[in-house]
């Protein structure tokens, strides 16, 4: 049970770190916490998240919980099952993109509110470990089983505004986007990678995030005739892209897409991107009309900002793309269909598009091993001190053509690098600079 409680879920290897007993003790541990009436349950393809819910259901139910048994659905649709059931609270099993031995729950409270390592996640894991649960109740709650897929689909699919016919290949990756998919299916004319759900990721892991898991669907794109294609992860709550050529288009362009096609009906409207995000994004939804604010990395943090000033939509560098239309959660469904709704309503192809965009040269997200994380802040802060400063997430510096961001990893000793500069050549030398103060 060690080191299964993380920063925005919980999350280990079942049969050594996570097992039925555990799961159960979580589930009494959520009940006495959170105090529900009712909490929706949904789960992924793994093959131990049936005998994982069983047991979660057990520890509610004893407790004295009804628990709403969604079966087989992505995480999108249990956040949207939260808000349309009006349930106190949900739990999604997955462990999204991990390897097909993890497992893991992601909780929420009422209104898809996430439950974080701040905000319960520490509190479930000390209950847990003590045993401090509710005694059993006198009449144990109810298993009722709700089918959230189809009014999911209904509701997500109206969002569909595509005027001409476009061909998309989805990468599946034997994952949950096989449900997230069918929302796409009458707008768009979708082929499917790896459709049949297998917990074990017989053909690649399911993140998007590295590179080499998109290799089959740029393949398939560039041998065939596709507008883009869409690579979704384990628990489809994040979705990759990539162009007409099989070229990868970085997250942070989708979120400027996205945000430019929303701001056309929502003029005025407030559009939060993840501070790693490249300055085109920020000019992006200010020349759509939008009000553009940074956030911080990580869901629970971008949740509770959109909340704040009523956001109509933000984008995570790591394909998390969040929209108030699912109680500020993600879905990654509408996502692609509002990129697919853009280049229908252009003569551009996707590659296009985003050319555009493409206005400066960016680092990627370099980690790098440090002894002393204070000292690295320090060194930084002290040699870039005339420049514009902030910690909402790590230590951000700008200069007027270049910035960095340098944030510390919540789990190992690393450091994570993201930089941009006006030209190839001035990221380069501001890089190799940043890097040896990090390294030094």
């Amino acid at each position: 049970m060690a080191g299964i409680f993380k920063a925005y879920d919980i999350r280990g290897i079942y049969g050594e770190t996570l097992d039925e007993e555990t799961a159960c003790k979580i589930g009494r541990a959520i009940a006495a916490f959170l105090r529900p009436s009712s909490v929706v349950v949904g789960r992924d393809m793994r093959p131990h998240s049936e005998p994982l819910f069983s047991a979660l259901a057990k520890g509610l139910t004893e407790s004295g919980v009804n628990v709403v048994d969604l079966g087989l659905c992505s995480t999108p649709m249990s956040y949207y099952a939260n808000f349309l059931l009006r349930a106190e609270a949900s739990v999604m099993i997955t462990a999204s993109h991990n390897p097909g031995e993890w497992n893991g729950f992601k909780i929420c409270r009422a209104n898809a509110v996430p439950v974080s390592g701040a905000t319960g996640i520490a509190e479930i894991e000390r209950r847990v470990a003590e045993n401090d649960s509710l005694p059993p109740a006198a009449v144990p709650g109810t298993v009722s089983a709700y089918d959230i897929k189809r009014e999911y689909v209904k509701h997500f699919s109206a969002f569909a505004d595509v005027k001409r016919p476009l061909r998309v290949l989805c990468d599946y990756a034997n994952s949950m986007g096989v449900y997230e998919g069918e929302v796409l299916k009458g707008a768009l004319e979708t082929v499917p990678l790896f459709d049949t759900l297998d917990g074990t990721f017989p053909n690649h892991e399911a993140n998007p995030l590295k590179t080499d898991t998109l290799a089959a669907a740029q393949a398939a794109v560039r041998a065939g005739r596709f507008d883009f294609a869409a690579c979704f992860d384990g628990d489809a709550d994040r979705v990759g892209f990539l162009d007409e050529k099989g070229e990868i288009i970085p997250m942070d362009m989708i979120t400027a897409l996205v945000a430019q096609t929303l701001l056309a009906k929502n003029p005025g409207a407030h559009v939060f991107y993840d501070l790693r995000s490249s300055w085109a994004v920020k000019e992006a939804i200010v020349e759509a009309g939008g009000i553009p604010h940074q956030s911080r990395v990580g869901h629970a943090f971008i949740k509770s900002q959109m909340r704040e000033v009523d956001a109509i939509f933000a984008g995570e560098l790591s394909g998390h793309y969040y929209f108030k239309e699912n109680s500020f959660a993600e879905s990654s469904s509408l996502a692609v269909l509002l990129v697919a709704n853009l280049l229908s309503q252009s003569d551009k192809p996707l590659s296009e598009l985003i050319r555009p965009l493409r206005r400066y040269s960016d680092s990627g997200e370099i980690n790098s091993e440090v002894a002393d994380t204070a000292a690295v802040f320090a060194r930084l802060k002290a040699k870039y001190a005339d420049a514009k400063q902030y910690e909402l997430d790590g230590l951000s510096v700008e200069y007027a053509d270049w910035w960095f961001n340098v944030r510390s990893s919540n789990t190992e000793p690393l450091v994570r690098l993201n930089l941009e500069a006006t030209t190839p050549e001035a990221m380069a030398a501001r890089r190799d600079e940043v890097l040896a103060l990090i390294r030094a």
